[in-house]
């Protein structure tokens, strides 16, 4: 066992802190996926009490978990109310349980080390004997009782889904009737189903987003790449479209309307809105902490792209790029202006086969996209120039 292990039952009525240590919820229970194959049980996230209403609060986001409480990453949490999906289960669930060995008295979770994603199962203490007297408890791997963590066969099926890599996901819902493509939908979160959408071809993501509600919907595409959202909304009938946007957020739907008065065939169309921009008096050491979250795009983590303020687009004058190998051979202290190593741009008007072209020509695996005053709109990368240029259903042939 780790000495990071924590057990779920020592949580609740704990705090869950901010960035600033001030409490803004307390934890009630932890949320658990079933095992799949011989894979520990993920742990997902918490269920916590915030003003009389119980949210979710994914364990990606919890920087630490301490005597003191979970402590957030960040500020930012979803208030909507907490809802299980299908195939998950809670932790308190599994108190009581009876086992060969004993009554399951809590269950332990760990910091994955070799996962894809967050935290996992990983024991359970048994308590063994009655009465107060004559009891005592052990603490054995999850496996020693593995039954506890199944759900039955369309749970454990779900479950076998949901641990996919959003591409081999994406070519098994290809396949799926429209009752089975709703249940897992339902059973992925909003970042996951984000994720699957794109990786699918547009027609495919707006027939899985009209069973949705619009709500979901709206949340799910603010989850996606502005640029794959765009290019979804792209595809929606007018009607449609705007009732999406109209239901999302101010600024992200800000955002993709002013990516879709872009032509799809230009790098206006082709670019993402949300690269990773700094300013030129950011530390080296700032920005490779950024580079190594895990949520950061590896496309957005390549490069970095210096700009005077503001730094949301557009920003203020485009100062150049700096590519993550140079950051790692300079000194942590060194201001990130003083490494800028190009200031190639591109105008949002041109064309996808010339942007290609520019790319090659450059070495660049992605570029900047500036308007007339000089100032950041966008990035494209290489990613989405080839998934434009490639032959329709290029995903399902592999080319």
């Amino acid at each position: 066992m780790t000495s990071r292990q924590v057990f779920t039952s020592r949580l609740r009525g704990r705090p869950l802190l901010d960035s600033d240590g001030l409490t803004i919820g307390r934890v009630r229970d932890v949320v658990i996926l079933p095992a799949s194959g011989h894979e520990p049980p993920r742990a997902l996230g918490l269920v916590v009490t915030l003003q009389r209403r119980r949210i979710f609060v994914n364990l990606n986001g919890i920087a630490e978990i301490s005597i003191d409480g979970a402590h957030l990453s960040g500020g930012n949490v979803d208030l909507d109310r907490f809802t299980r999906r299908a195939g998950e289960m809670l932790a308190s669930e599994l108190y009581g349980k009876q086992t060969e060995g004993g009554t399951v008295a809590d269950v332990a979770i760990v910091p994955g080390e070799q996962r894809r994603v967050g935290w996992e199962v990983s024991a359970l203490a048994v308590a063994h004997g009655h009465g107060l007297r004559h009891r005592r408890t052990t603490v054995v791997p999850w496996d020693k009782h593995p039954e506890l963590f199944r759900g039955g066969p369309q749970a454990d099926q779900l479950t076998s889904l949901r641990e996919l890599q959003p591409a081999d996901l994406a070519a098994a819902v290809e396949g799926m009737s429209p009752s089975r493509r709703s249940q897992l939908a339902a059973a992925l979160d909003d970042e996951e189903l984000a994720d699957l959408l794109e990786e699918m071809p547009e027609q495919d993501q707006i027939r899985l987003l009209d069973g949705l509600e619009l709500e979901r919907s709206a949340d799910v595409v603010e989850e996606m790449q502005p640029d794959d959202a765009a290019d979804l909304l792209a595809e929606m009938p007018t009607e449609q479209r705007e009732r999406l946007l109209t239901a999302m957020e101010a600024v992200p739907a800000a955002d993709l309307r002013r990516l879709l008065l872009y032509d799809a065939t230009t790098a206006g169309g082709l670019m993402t809105s949300q690269p990773l921009i700094v300013t030129p008096d950011v530390s080296v050491a700032e920005v490779l902490a950024r580079v190594r979250d895990p949520d950061m795009p590896v496309t957005s983590a390549v490069q970095v792209y210096v700009c005077e303020p503001p730094i949301i687009t557009p920003t203020g004058r485009y100062l150049g790029i700096v590519g993550f190998q140079r950051l790692l051979r300079r000194a942590p202290a060194t201001k990130v202006g003083d490494c800028v190593q190009s200031s190639v741009f591109v105008r949002p008007d041109l064309k996808e086969h010339e942007l290609a072209a520019r790319l090659a020509a450059y070495n660049l695996v992605s570029v900047a996209v500036c308007d007339d005053d000089g100032r950041l709109l966008g990035a494209v990368t290489v990613d989405d120039v080839l998934d434009h240029l490639l032959p329709p259903g290029w995903r399902r042939t592999g080319g």
